[in-house]
């Protein structure tokens, strides 16, 4: 592309080509020229360049991708979880827990009184940091000091976390495929991720030593129900981690236990007694509702003190109320119960359904989680454009993938809430899909 840039100082070429892309003659993702060729063809100093690019990289107007040189930034937006909204297909992409699951919250409002809560006081209500602290020292490193902090939902937790460390084009490492709201955060927050492969045990060893030697400052992992694979670290493969990262202390691991007491797995951490920081992430959304905004982070005190200084007292703390009514919920016995039967639903509707697939010809491996990950022998973004004549709104892998091969092969499915009937349906019409796509008869593809 032969762009027009002008100017003799770095802000006159970043002003240069900021002209050029609210004119529309850079879009997202389009490459800039080379360093040593822009001040080559402008006549200045290579240092110049440099601190031009370095201006609209503290702006987030580019990123930079080391080898792969500096491109304008993409703001396209992220897909996010949830029901699709104006549509009046049958929505078995959504993510969500099932509502008929999600404890009934009228007794514990009622039972809930105390005082008001006044500024200056301590943010953390003491009931619920007393139960919090024994949720979660039992799945911590023996020995390691605890500190907690209350947040509006697990994905506040990490947006604060990744802001008290990194500054813009930093380097994060994120699973691949990749949570949604994940790659959301880390693009507005204008850090570059780095991906690394999951399969059947996890993170893979390869894949963080070889974001470590890209230099991340931070490393974002799902321990249980990886979203959405469904993968759960084996105690193997974390050990392999955690022995990786012992040269790597002060990187920052936050592990963002999703599903926790949902969670049909034994929880494997790749955090190190030895790691200097760390946070531990813990939301009650998938078993006490999505509006259920609050989240348990344990972390290193360092780390604690970071995130406290994100959450001001007196502006951003989390309502008392709502820790109030965690508490009382996560103390009565009959709403636990219902929490470890609702897990044990989902892992079940979720296998049921895996079984009908792979009774179709596609072999199907139900995962921990609320969704299935399910490999497709076609393009799933075909499959979905398919089902969706028949009623059926599903979402392809396209969207989770951050450097794997497109188009996708993959579908994520929340199935866990259809009936029989539905449920026997669905399969048959993405059987029906992939035969008149593919033939059964053809050899499966790597995902």
């Amino acid at each position: 592309m032969d762009l027009e840039i002008s100017g003799s100082s770095a802000s006159e070429i970043a002003d240069s080509l900021r002209a050029l892309l609210e004119r529309g003659t850079l879009r997202p993702g389009d490459a800039l020229p080379p360093v040593r060729v822009l001040a080559e063809s402008l006549g200045v100093n290579r240092n110049t360049a440099v601190a031009a690019y370095r201006q609209l990289t503290q702006a987030g107007v580019v990123v930079t991708r080391g080898r792969g040189g500096t491109h304008v930034a993409d703001r396209s937006p992220v897909a996010q979880e949830g029901f699709a909204a104006d549509s009046v297909l049958r929505d078995v992409g959504t993510g969500n827990p099932d509502p008929e699951l999600i404890p009934d919250l009228s007794r514990a409002l009622t039972s809930m009184a105390g005082r008001p809560v006044l500024y200056g006081e301590p943010v953390i209500d003491p009931d619920l940091e007393r139960w919090a602290k024994e949720w979660m020292k039992e799945d911590l490193a023996p020995g390691a000091a605890l500190r907690l902090t209350i947040t509006s939902g697990a994905a506040d937790a990490v947006e604060r976390l990744l802001t008290g460390v990194l500054t813009r084009d930093d380097a994060v490492a994120l699973e691949d495929p990749c949570f949604l709201t994940s790659i959301h955060t880390v693009r507005i927050g204008g850090y570059r991720p780095v991906p690394v492969p999951v399969d059947d045990e996890g993170m893979t060893v390869e894949g963080l030593r070889a974001a470590l030697e890209q230099g991340v400052r931070a490393v974002v992992c799902t321990p249980r129900a990886q979203n959405p694979t469904g993968a759960s670290l084996s105690e193997r493969r974390a050990a392999d981690l955690r022995a990786l990262l012992r040269e790597h202390p002060y990187v920052l691991v936050i592990e963002d236990d999703h599903f926790s007491l949902l969670s049909q797995q034994p929880f494997h951490s790749l955090i190190g007694a030895e790691h200097r920081r760390w946070a531990l992430i813990r939301s009650v959304s998938k078993f006490l509702g999505p509006d259920m905004c609050l989240a348990v982070t344990a972390s290193d005190a360092e780390t604690a003190e970071r995130l406290a200084m994100r959450l001001t007292p007196g502006t951003t703390w989390v309502s008392h109320l709502l820790q109030r009514l965690t508490h009382t919920l996560m103390s009565d016995s009959a709403v636990t119960a219902a929490v470890q039967r609702a897990g044990v639903h989902y892992a079940a509707r979720n296998a049921a359904f895996a079984q009908r697939l792979t009774g179709h010809g596609i072999p199907t491996v139900a995962g921990d989680g609320l969704n299935l990950w399910v490999h497709l022998p076609v393009p799933a973004r075909a499959v979905t454009e398919r089902l969706m004549r028949r009623g059926w709104l599903a979402r392809s892998g396209d969207d989770f993938v951050l450097s794997g091969p497109r188009p996708s092969h993959r579908l994520r499915l929340t199935v866990h809430d259809l009936d029989d009937a539905d449920s026997a349906q669905l399969a048959s019409d993405i059987a029906g899909a992939v035969e008149a796509l593919h033939g059964r008869s053809a050899p499966a593809e790597v995902a």
